[in-house]
């Protein structure tokens, strides 16, 4: 059952104009047969142009636009819905008409949420680790990177996710180096397990070290792709902090072809400026999808081109994160 908070947020773009076109679109059929079914749209390869038959032998509608078909959420985006309405808010993602979620954590709490996302029918195949596993390991109250993956196999994660690092583990070439390595263990050791292990960059990465004062400075995201192992460890490429950090997404994205196995979908306020701190990013600078600079479709077009497995929207701020979501959902439909 909804809560009012969710279900009036829900109704105030989920509305009987936009269930009418999802009707003559035969997407609200799709939306129920996915409710039942979710675990099944999962796949280990990039979505193909053609629609594969439906159940029945007919053909499925075909969507132009890649992975909207299974289209995920990053639940940070509705981090605090979920601390005080986990379940409802996750009954919310599934109405908004998304297809799976991606953990913010991989702990005891996770395999709850897992359990309370399927039975809202979404499926989930990616989540977080605690970054200080790879950073620091060992540290007091810091699970094992063995730890994590025995809970991600329990909830039955294909990917996990090592996602940040804090200032002061990375503010020189050699604590990044030394994490680099850290990291393509803690890879190795997730493909031993049956999963992957993807790094999901900010745009501190595209700040040169302190003291390089060259043409040309090393940034971290030089490092790590230079000395990440493209055997073992792959890329969830954030293309908002891509953009805030200075580059120019499609751009990296062909630059790091058959290296990245998750893309984070999210859009940027025009006149935003680059920014490497990213705690000083404006809250307005994160955007729902369509309203700011980043062009989402050739994103998603590309990403299938080059191999990508899964797309999830995330915007880390809105002034209403459960309307923001619903809105993201239908701009991605009206490009589908």
């Amino acid at each position: 059952m909804l809560s009012n908070e969710i279900q009036s947020a829900m109704n105030a773009s989920f509305n009987r104009r936009h269930a009418a076109k999802l009707v003559a679109a035969g997407s609200l059929a799709a939306y129920f047969n996915r409710v039942t079914h979710a675990d099944d749209l999962a796949t280990d390869s990039p979505p193909d142009a053609d629609a594969a038959p439906s159940e029945q032998g007919q053909p499925a509608p075909k969507a132009e636009l890649p992975y909207f078909d299974r289209i995920g959420l990053q639940l940070y985006t509705l981090r605090n819905q979920m601390a005080d309405a986990p379940q409802a808010t996750l009954e919310a993602v599934a109405k908004a008409g998304y297809f799976q979620v991606e953990l913010m954590n991989i702990d005891e709490d996770a395999v709850k949420i897992a359990s309370m996302a399927r039975d809202a029918g979404l499926a989930i195949h990616s989540g977080f680790l605690d970054f200080n596993v790879i950073t620091e390991p060992g540290k007091d109250g810091v699970a094992s990177i063995e730890q994590v993956l025995d809970l991600a196999e329990r909830i039955g994660l294909r990917h996990v996710v090592f996602g940040y690092i804090a200032k002061h583990q990375r503010d020189t070439a050699d604590k990044c180096r030394a994490i680099a390595d850290r990291a393509n263990d803690a890879a190795r050791k997730t493909r031993e397990a049956g999963m992957r292990m993807c790094y999901h960059n900010h745009s501190f990465e595209f700040q040169k070290f302190a003291g390089d004062n060259s043409d040309q400075p090393l940034t971290a995201f030089d490092l790590f792709v230079e000395r990440f192992d493209p055997h073992q460890l792959e890329f969830e490429l954030d293309v908002f902090w891509v953009k805030v950090g200075g580059h120019d997404p499609l751009a990296m994205m062909k630059r790091l072809a058959g290296r990245i196995s998750q893309v984070h979908l999210k859009d940027m306020q025009q006149g935003t400026p680059v920014i490497t701190d990213e705690g000083q990013v404006p809250d307005d600078a994160f955007q729902e999808l369509g309203d700011g600079v980043i062009n989402i479709p050739a994103v998603v077009r590309l990403a299938r081109e080059i191999g990508v497995e899964q797309c999830h929207v995330e915007q880390d701020q809105s002034p209403a994160p459960l309307e923001s979501i619903v809105q993201s959902y239908q701009y991605l439909q009206g490009k589908a």
